[in-house]
């Protein structure tokens, strides 16, 4: 395998990963890690600027979405959605250094967005946890070939 298709899947398993679809992105890197035929940095890379570029997927459509939080079938009820409005409001913007935690993640993302977070700030919170993750997971993996 190319390094450029390494490089692509990586980084479209990390952005499924960072969206509501299931995906997991650790396991990849861990393998092509251990192949050790490609730089680690351009694979962790890929795979933060995947999950990040997820990440702003989520934030788009809960900034889009939140227009219609009155309908129905809107996906979070009125009192989620007043729980997450009181969460940002207690922990404000900074807790999206916690988009990396899994299951907490996404639904962080999504709020953000819904809630008016604007996307500058939201990139530069949610980045840096997303390459501490990946560079945890290699860190942890390193040892193991």
């Amino acid at each position: 395998m190319s390094l450029t298709h390494a490089l692509i899947g990586l980084f479209s398993v990390a952005f499924l990963a960072a969206t509501v679809l299931p995906a997991q992105s650790e396991g990849i890197l861990v393998w092509l890690l251990s192949l050790k035929k490609y730089n680690p940095v351009w694979l962790l890379a890929a795979a933060t600027a995947g999950n990040v570029a997820g990440a702003a997927v989520n934030w788009w459509l809960g900034k889009y979405a939140a227009r219609f939080r009155e309908k129905k079938w809107f996906p979070f009820s009125p009192a989620e959605f007043a729980k997450a409005e009181r969460f940002f409001q207690k922990y404000g913007v900074w807790s999206l250094l916690l988009a990396w935690v899994p299951i907490v993640g996404d639904p962080l993302t999504l709020a953000a967005g819904a809630l008016g977070v604007r996307f500058l700030p939201f990139a530069l919170l949610v980045t840096p946890g997303k390459l501490g993750r990946y560079g945890a997971i290699y860190w942890a993996a390193s040892g193991l070939f």
